[in-house]
């Protein structure tokens, strides 16, 4: 155990930051993470919290400042997590970012000096977001939006979100002050009490259609029509009202019930030359401009030719596959989500595309179900949630022997891990390319390509 108290004060040297932005100070080599502290920075440094293996401390003083540091940021947006990185240049935030995957493939798959390439900018770095899912709760008494404190449900109230398009904030306070003026209560986490839990703004980068969404805890919405009448006044671009009705006490932000509450289910937006519609369940890149980015960079690595099959695994609303179907022979896509399937299949008819198939399925199975049907690909696409791919998923894959697989990650931990796996089925890495679609945060995407040995 350390012999360390809480509130003794230290003189040290921030060495490193954590994949989540904090800094990393050691005192007699007992490591202590602390937020807003970057390396090189000298500090004086008080002891918040200790364990076996690491504690927390904070920035008491800084007694030399990194030429890298970011210092008219609102600390509330390191606080909250909204911008971890927003005390970082942002030519720094990239080398980091390039550096986590490294260390990640070093760590996870023994890939010694494995030459990651240079992290692809994001086209916009502040104000880039296209959706919003913000809590709305009561602080004494008065109905607030904002965000949660880092590892708490303790809500910070926000008004201007920094990395969000600037009409997504306004139409968030906007909605703020008529659930004040119509006297709906905010949800009560401790006591499931309360009725608007949280408000979703979905934004289409190209057309400017707006989507707003009421997350409530029970259905029946009382004085929603007057609501709504301001509501779509002062916002033309609002084509679609939905109410989500979330009866659980967990975490998670949307139920299973859906209603329209004006106009309709869905807002269209374009990308990489393509009409998509986009339902409020469905997965949409939340970075229009720097999307485009990774998705040609993954079009690229797969080096399609006009007679290929292709398996687009999590295929969402149809974004990717959709983009390079007029260049292969068929595109088989598949996702566990119903409402994003409808809006594929809807998005192909709507961009006049017909030599693909969607299923709604877990992709494993679907994997399974196509090899047992003779369907033989010879590029497999897979773009998984943060918890990577099924072993099970990996297994046929390998198996159908396509001539590469192109990864792109949201999590850089599970794709090595699944590089891993790939390897030892007879695939071997051949590059990866990080593309940074969150700026000012500790998140990033990346592509890999893997080829059969």
């Amino acid at each position: 155990m350390t012999n360390f108290n809480k509130n003794d004060i230290f003189e040290a040297e921030v060495i490193d930051l954590t994949h989540e932005g904090a800094g990393v100070v050691k005192v007699d080599g007992y490591p202590f993470f602390v937020e807003n502290a970057l390396p090189g920075e000298k500090i004086e440094m008080r002891v918040l919290k200790t364990s076996k293996k690491f504690g927390f401390g904070k920035v008491e003083t800084y007694l030399s400042q990194s030429e890298h540091r970011i210092s008219d940021i609102d600390l509330d947006y390191l606080r909250t997590g909204i911008a971890d990185f927003g005390h970082l240049a942002y030519s720094e935030q990239l080398k980091f970012k390039r550096k986590q995957i490294s260390e990640l493939l070093r760590k996870t798959a023994g890939k010694v000096d494995f030459p990651v390439l240079e992290t692809i900018p994001s086209p916009e770095i502040l104000a880039y977001r296209n959706k919003a899912s913000i809590p709305v709760r009561a602080i004494n008494g008065i109905v607030e939006t904002g965000f949660f404190r880092k590892h708490t449900h303790n809500l910070v109230p926000v008004e201007s979100f920094y990395i969000q398009n600037p009409e997504i904030d306004t139409i968030v306070l906007a909605v703020r002050d008529l659930i004040r003026k119509y006297s709906l209560k905010a949800y009560n986490e401790r006591e499931n009490t309360g009725f608007i839990r949280n408000i979703v703004v979905r934004r289409a980068h190209a057309t400017g259609e707006l989507m707003v969404i009421f997350v409530t805890r029970k259905a029946a919405f009382f004085k929603v029509e007057n609501l709504l009448t301001e509501l779509t006044k002062a916002f033309p671009a609002i084509k679609s009202v939905m109410q989500n009705v979330n009866t659980s006490t967990g975490n998670a932000i949307f139920g299973t019930e859906w209603k329209i509450l004006y106009g309709q289910d869905y807002i269209t937006d374009r990308m990489l030359g393509r009409d998509y519609q986009i339902s409020a369940p469905s997965f949409y890149q939340v970075n229009t401009a720097a999307a485009e980015v990774l998705y040609q960079t993954a079009i690229s690595f797969a080096d399609l030719k006009a007679d290929d099959v292709v398996i687009d695994a999590y295929s969402g609303i149809g974004t990717i596959g959709l983009s390079f179907a007029d260049k292969v022979k068929h595109v088989y896509g598949v996702e566990v989500v119903e409402a994003a399937v409808t809006n594929a299949k809807k998005n192909a008819a709507l961009n006049d595309i017909t030599n693909v198939t969607y299923v709604t399925t877990k992709a494993e199975k679907a994997m399974s179900d196509w090899l047992a049907q003779g369907i033989t690909p010879n590029v497999i696409l897979v773009d998984p949630p943060r918890k990577g791919l099924d072993e099970t998923f990996i297994d046929a894959a390998a198996a159908v022997g396509a001539r590469s697989i192109v990864y792109i990650s949201c999590n850089a931990a599970t794709f090595a891990r699944d590089v891993v796996r790939f390897e030892a089925l007879g695939y071997k890495l051949d590059k990866v390319q990080p593309v940074d679609l969150f700026p000012q945060t500790h998140h990033v995407e990346l592509v890999g390509l893997l080829t059969k040995s």
